[in-house]
Parts: C-alpha cells; sequence; structure tokens
C-alpha cells in the first residue's frame, strides 16, 4: 500500500494528508470476540473471577505481576474488589480471554484510552497465566482484538509497556507494531521509575498484517506436534516491509 504523503497549503506550509469522509470510530461493544482456540467475553465477576483467580495462582513465583501496578492478590476476595474498582467503567474495558477447549478463563487483555473522534485505541494489562502463555490462543486472543479494532474504525492501535520489559517489548514487534519511541521518567509505579516504551500499528499496514496473521494461524502452519513451520515474527516483519513500500 502507497504510504499516503502530506500536502502543501495555500500558505505554503506542509500540512498532513487528507483523511476523507472521517466520521470518526466506534466504541468497543459488550460482544464476544469468537476464535478457533479461544473466546474473548466482556469480563464478569460472576463468570470469570474464579477461573482467572486459580489461574493466576499457578505463577508462584509471581513474576507476571511484576510489569503491573496492582496484584498479585492473596485471597479471591481482593481479587474481586479490585476487579469492582478498576474494570467495569468503560475505560479500560476489559476482556476475559476464554480457552475454548476447557470453557476455563485464562487470561486478560483489555481496550483502553478509547478515542473515537482520534481514531486511536489502545491495548493493555495483558495478564496471561501460565496456562494460556505461549499457546496459540495467547496469539489469537491479540488477533481477536486487533481486528475488532480496525473493523470499529480505528486509524491506530497502540501498545505501550515499561522499557524495562522485553517479553512485552518482543511480543508488541511479533504481533506486527511498530517501535514509536520511549518516553523517559513517565511515570512512577509501585514506588518505582517507569520508562515507557511505545508501539503501534495502523490502518493502513492492517491487511498486511491481518495476512500474516491468518497465515500463521492456519493448520497447515503447524505440524503433527502442533510445532509452527513459520513464526509470526517473520511473517509480520514481511507485512510491514510491503506495507511500507
Amino acid at each position: 500500500m502507497t504510504i499516503p504523503k502530506n500536502q502543501t497549503n495555500e500558505l505554503g506550509l506542509v500540512v498532513g494528508f487528507e483523511v476523507e469522509n472521517w466520521q470518526g470510530a466506534k466504541r468497543p461493544s459488550n460482544s464476544m470476540l469468537k476464535g478457533e482456540h479461544c473466546t474473548l467475553e466482556p469480563l464478569n465477576i460472576g463468570n470469570h473471577s474464579a477461573d482467572l483467580f486459580n489461574a493466576y495462582q499457578q505463577d508462584t513465583e509471581g513474576r507476571n505481576w511484576v510489569y503491573l501496578p496492582y496484584g498479585p492478590f492473596e485471597r479471591i476476595e481482593d481479587f474481586r474488589d479490585w476487579m469492582k474498582k478498576y474494570c467495569f467503567n468503560g475505560d479500560p474495558f476489559f476482556y476475559a480471554i476464554v480457552d475454548n477447549q476447557t470453557q476455563k478463563s485464562v487470561g486478560v487483555a483489555s481496550y483502553l484510552r478509547i478515542t473515537p473522534a482520534a481514531g486511536s485505541i489502545e491495548v493493555g494489562h495483558i495478564h496471561y497465566s501460565p496456562a494460556l502463555q505461549s499457546t496459540v490462543a495467547a496469539t489469537e486472543a491479540m488477533y481477536l482484538m486487533m481486528e475488532n479494532t480496525f473493523n470499529l474504525g480505528y486509524r491506530r492501535y497502540e501498545w505501550k509497556c515499561n522499557a524495562l520489559n522485553e517479553k512485552s517489548c518482543n511480543a508488541a514487534k511479533r504481533l506486527g507494531f511498530t517501535y514509536e519511541g520511549t518516553f523517559r521518567q513517565m511515570m512512577v509505579v509501585r514506588g518505582q521509575n517507569r520508562d515507557t516504551a511505545w508501539f503501534s500499528c495502523l490502518d493502513r499496514e492492517w491487511p498486511q498484517i491481518q495476512a500474516a496473521f491468518r497465515r500463521w494461524l492456519s493448520l497447515d502452519n503447524f505440524d503433527s506436534r502442533g510445532k509452527q513451520k513459520e513464526s509470526l515474527s517473520l511473517l509480520t516483519k514481511r507485512a510491514l516491509a510491503s506495507a511500507q513500500q
């Protein structure tokens, strides 16, 4: 896809390229996002809290909480109190990630900083239990959220994380996000400085990224042992190169 070029106005100043018929994007709805391996359901205390709490207890060292500003929770009551206070205000908009085979909730992810007028939305609060990590469902969950984002009309999908969180930075690149820079001393979390790395995926890049995901998720990309033949990192790298030509 050809990258749009900026324009020169009547004053001889360079301005941004025209976004024709821009009406803004839509807000996420309470619809489920269904995939082959997982289903993303709007988070619900009654349906999801017990499964999530039990799944997170498998992380006995608490490694998965290190870069989050909350948790771990020793009691399910504390976990539910946090959910009530933080998860149902519309932004962030949380999903429970449900394994289609076990029908158990094994992780969460959310949309946040939802700005339909600007066409910008972020993915965050991604917390995968050990049962979800490094599975096809883990990748499919991110694909479903990305697909939904661009179907809702957003122009920009953001990923931000602690710049020291190498796993999150690498995940963003693998999923087809482009690194944009690091905001130094952006916040204080758990009494510690946090520099924040910024990544994004744009609507004009999405068709190629989507094709890369579909190729990776296809059955013929996995051998009889479930091992991938082509890596998603390589597929999205090629897709971005094609999108930027």
